[in-house]
């Protein structure tokens, strides 16, 4: 391992990662760590019901059966270092779990734990706290699922400082894995803001896997074969720049675009991307293409940080179920319409029988193209009810399913499951806290080492001057094409806020890009759900902008009756609007997406 040098592995982005991630990456040469994100917030509220009923379980399972079990006598041979959340809600168990692994094997691996994230113990000192976001009480301590700090990368490079070749946390920030590698290893300081924003930046594009090298990518036809696609590597160096690579003999794409659109995802404004070590600087960073399948990345910034740590409860906030089913022939859509509008009434009227209270929230899409009046068409439609009450929303099931005989022609689905049932509504609630009100254990092989979190910086709250916003010039004849022809873009989200990250395929694009996709254009094309404001940022480093939707998600993830509760297609709906440009400047590019 060269002291100039670092080599760190991506190998999981979920929990529920493909599990061959780890045995890839171990074949390319010179990896000197693996990192394993696993968790979201609606994974921390799943793993704290598993420890409810299991005192022995709360933590990814299939990191110790899959990710480690299979590979660790090869992690052990070549002296590879593996750092990973995987512990959720019960790191303890989870290394608990690993060392059985690690002495059934015979190896000698010493396994650190770094706890003091899981505040759910606590809750009643939160009780008279808002909403971070959009001000709601804190729910009652009997609603909540799980409280969690995100913790930052200083107890697990203190973890590896002290030996250890194992670290398993609770919930951190995903980057913060990859930056522990970085700070131990080049032996960082906690002022080193620039450095750690681009080990930070590392993590980023390290912790959604695949994403970095061709998947969920806009051009995804380059990505080859995506059962073979590679996993992520970032070959770090001392002074914070680093190449973003991936295995060889893997499909896949490692490009400018592949990595920028990892690099916008979900960061929210870039020049404020708030972490618990450092607050990043992104829009100036630039990634460049340096050979096949290799970028060399720049040029991040960062500051000191807040002094205070993130904080995600979730709580339960009733039931909710959904049924996804199909109709064809003519007129399908308003045969669904009048199909769901039927069992919706029929299960109404029983609630109202009952004397109960009517569904919170209900929810219809419908899915497909719109054909002229009368020709054939095949849709896919999805109905879902929110209520307080579980049996609420099993009535509509039972009522929606039973009237599959009272409909208009043309109902099918996909069948063998049986039934829906009706599951929790488990909602987010964030705040923040003082970093030193937090306190950390790191122990090795359970002896405690003695962290102390230090005293934090005093944070500047000034925003660095933000970039010109591009202008465009008058320059003769305009035409029109899709912002696709013009761009790459990618989305995800920020509990009920959707990020739509954009790059232009080529710099002299930006300009018509930023005039034609303003506050506006977006409005109206997510006009159907969105509630809140439009903000958009530049970054000229990439040629790009990042758009932040707030209040479009219906409430986010499981709390959401959407059928894109994350956002995931967002991209894809701006990517088909209408563009317009100079005819020469459009000629001279060479035909935009191909």
């Amino acid at each position: 391992m060269s002291k100039d040098h670092l080599i760190i592995g991506g190998a999981s982005g979920f929990w529920g990662e493909a599990p061959h991630a780890t045995g890839q990456l171990l074949t390319y040469p010179g990896l000197d760590y693996l990192v394993y994100d696993y968790l979201a917030e609606i994974t921390m509220s799943i793993m704290a019901r598993a420890r409810m009923k299991d005192a022995a379980l709360g933590y990814a399972t299939d990191f110790v059966s899959d990710a480690m079990a299979r590979n660790l006598a090869a992690i052990a041979e070549n002296k590879v270092k593996v750092l990973s959340n995987a512990g959720g809600v019960n790191p303890q168990a989870c290394a608990d779990a690993l060392r059985a692994v690690v002495d059934k094997a015979g190896l000698d691996l010493k396994i650190a734990v770094v706890e003091g994230d899981d505040l759910v113990a606590r809750a009643s000192e939160f009780s008279g706290l808002k909403e971070m976001f959009d001000g709601t009480a804190f729910p009652g301590a009997n609603k909540i699922a799980s409280i969690n700090a995100y913790l930052g990368a200083f107890p697990v490079a203190d973890a590896l400082d002290a030996g250890a070749d194992i670290v398993i946390t609770g919930r951190c920030a995903d980057s913060a894995l990859a930056l522990a590698a970085c700070i131990h290893h080049f032996g960082w300081e906690r002022n080193d803001y620039d450095r750690l924003a681009a080990g930070s930046l590392a993590g980023h594009l390290l912790e959604c896997g695949p994403q970095s090298t061709g998947g969920n990518f806009t051009d995804w036809e380059q990505s080859g074969n995506l059962a073979e696609i590679g996993y992520p590597v970032a070959e770090m160096r001392a002074d914070g720049t680093f190449s973003v690579a991936k295995p060889p003999h893997t499909s896949g794409l490692v490009s400018p675009a592949s990595v920028g659109e990892q690099m916008l995802y979900e960061i929210g404004d870039p020049q404020a991307y708030i972490l618990p070590d450092v607050i990043c600087d992104f829009s100036g960073v630039t990634i460049s293409q340096t050979g096949g399948d290799r970028v060399d990345v720049a040029g991040a910034k960062g500051r000191a940080p807040t002094g205070r740590l993130k904080v995600s409860a979730t709580y339960m906030d009733g039931y909710r179920a959904g049924f996804v089913f199909q109709f064809n022939g003519r007129d399908a859509r308003k045969k669904a319409r009048a199909f769901v509008d039927a069992g919706l009434e029929r299960a109404r009227n029983r609630l109202q029988a009952l004397g109960a209270p009517d569904f919170t929230e209900t929810a219809v899409e419908l899915f497909g193209g719109r054909p002229p009046e009368g020709v054939f068409e095949e849709i896919s439609v999805k109905a879902a009810v929110r209520h307080a009450d579980a049996r609420a929303v099993g009535l509509f099931l039972k009522e929606i399913t039973g009237g599959a005989l009272a409909t208009p022609p043309g109902l099918h689905f996909f069948t063998g499951g049986g039934r829906p049932k009706p599951s929790p509504v488990v909602r987010l609630f964030s705040f923040l806290i003082d970093t030193n009100d937090v306190p950390v254990q790191v122990r090795l092989d359970g002896a405690d080492i003695g962290y102390r979190q230090p005293p934090a910086d005093i944070h500047d709250d000034r925003l660095p001057e933000r970039p010109a916003e591009p202008r465009t010039e008058d320059a003769g004849d305009l035409v029109t094409c899709r912002l696709e022809d013009l761009a790459w873009a990618r989305s995800g989200d920020k509990g009920n806020d959707a990020n739509i990250g954009i790059i232009a395929r080529r710099p002299e694009f930006l300009p018509w890009i930023w005039r034609a996709i303003d506050e506006a254009a977006v409005t109206e094309a997510f006009s159907r759900h969105l509630k809140g404001d439009v903000e958009r940022f530049c970054l000229p480093g990439i040629h790009g902008m990042n758009i932040l939707m707030h209040d479009v998600l219906g409430g986010g993830g499981i709390a959401s009756l959407l059928n894109d509760a994350q956002g995931k297609a967002c991209a894809q709906t701006l990517l088909s609007l209408p563009v317009s440009l100079p005819k020469a400047l459009m000629k001279n590019s060479g035909g935009g997406h191909s």
